[in-house]
């Protein structure tokens, strides 16, 4: 698709961004909107790249969330990076930067939450983070209905927000197209998070261990492997690499359902374990 290059303006407030929306919908742009929490990497700016695959104008909107953080996560600790972020999104040639503050998401005397469940409850993230879905579901219906863009991205590394994603979008008819990209990786297999800047230099070296782990029970899955035997290798391996496994699990790649065999539908190994104080999460297709 062929754009022009300018400096993306940053704004910070939701009345002028709708204008700034509205002049692009007059002159006919079609609009892709990348919702990140910033500390932007190389997985942010892949999401961006293929947005501009699919629009004319794309806004990264940059916002941590209060809402999908428990009082015992890294809210306050969240890396944040503005100016870099501001850098990374000129150079990928994006267009705007949205990125409110906390009072103008959510005002004085909000009041209002969204209620979901299948893949939001699928006995994944959400046996360890019980709240953390509604607060993404909420900051993200909020985000679609302030831009209405044509298309959003969002990446496959976190796969059950993706799927809780899709499944609220089509449940309360949102218009816009939701687009999943793959999951980036390091040189040597870790999926690139801004959280892995908590990694240790022994826990950096360490983290690739989670993937292979998943790569080597899909694979044994396709070479005919029962999927229990092979989940428990897989959980046997993270724990000898000194990894605090939260789950290791065996998913129908769409609804998140429990599966047993390869017959029951497409299939998705989902993994989340902690190296010392630092939490990763991945996944693979089988």
């Amino acid at each position: 698709m062929i754009r022009s290059r300018s400096r993306p303006c940053l704004v910070r407030e939701i009345a002028p961004l709708r204008r700034e929306l509205a002049a692009w919908r007059r002159a006919g742009d079609t609009i892709a909107l990348v919702p990140t929490m910033g500390a932007l990497h190389a997985g942010h700016i892949a999401l961006v790249e293929e947005a501009k695959e699919q629009a004319r104008r794309v806004i990264l909107s940059i916002f941590v969330n209060p809402a999908q953080f428990a009082p015992s996560e890294d809210f306050a600790a969240y890396p944040r990076s503005l100016e870099t972020d501001l850098s990374m999104f000129e150079e990928a040639g994006g267009d705007l930067v949205f990125a409110p503050s906390i009072e103008e998401i959510y005002r004085p005397g909000f009041a209002t939450s969204i209620m979901i469940a299948g893949p939001a409850a699928a006995g994944l993230e959400d046996r360890f983070r019980p709240a953390h879905f509604a607060g993404v579901a909420l900051v993200v219906a909020k985000l679609l209905n302030i831009c209405r863009p044509d298309t959003a991205i969002f990446g496959e590394k976190d796969y059950q927000q993706l799927k809780v994603i899709e499944r609220m979008t089509r449940d309360l008819d949102f218009e816009t197209r939701i687009i999943n990209a793959p999951t980036v990786r390091e040189p040597d297999g870790l999926a690139m998070s801004s959280r892995n800047v908590y990694l240790s230099p022994a826990e950096r070296a360490a983290a690739p261990q989670l993937f292979a782990a998943l790569t080597r029970c899909a694979g044994e899955i396709r070479a005919g492997a029962a999927i229990s035997v092979a989940l428990q290798a897989g959980r046997t391996a993270l724990a000898a690499a000194d990894f605090a496994t939260d789950y290791f699990e065996a998913r129908h790649a769409d609804t998140l359902a429990p599966i047993h065999s390869l017959s029951e539908g497409p299939l998705r190994l989902l993994a989340a374990a902690r190296l010392g104080k630092t939490r990763l999460i991945d996944n693979v297709a089988v």
